[in-house]
């Protein structure tokens, strides 16, 4: 799951979590969070150990609050899925968030 730090944080893992469960997924108890104003997506330790922990076989892929979260720039977002695609690792927000469902 990636989620912000702090109490926001806490209420985001907590409807990643409801929405986890719902779709009646198994949750990992490792969250990763990038803290402040988030740096290029390349630049981002969270999101890279996340990455790195769904591509080693760790979990099946990644959750996030919204696509926005992940990145605003097309090009950056084009090349987070085709890297998540070469590993089997999926992407998913939670409903509503503005983004396709799964990925």
């Amino acid at each position: 799951m990636l989620a912000s730090p702090g109490a926001e944080g806490r209420a985001d893992l907590k409807l990643i979590e409801e929405h986890v469960q719902r779709m009646r997924w198994h949750v990992t108890r490792s969250s990763f969070a990038d803290v402040g104003q988030a740096p290029a997506i390349e630049q981002r330790t969270g999101f890279t150990e996340a990455f790195l922990y769904a591509a080693q076989g760790f979990a099946h892929g990644i959750v996030a609050i919204g696509r926005a979260a992940i990145t605003t720039d097309n090009k950056a977002y084009a090349d987070v899925l085709e890297r998540l695609h070469q590993r089997g690792v999926f992407l998913s927000y939670l409903p509503g968030t503005g983004g396709p469902e799964p990925t």
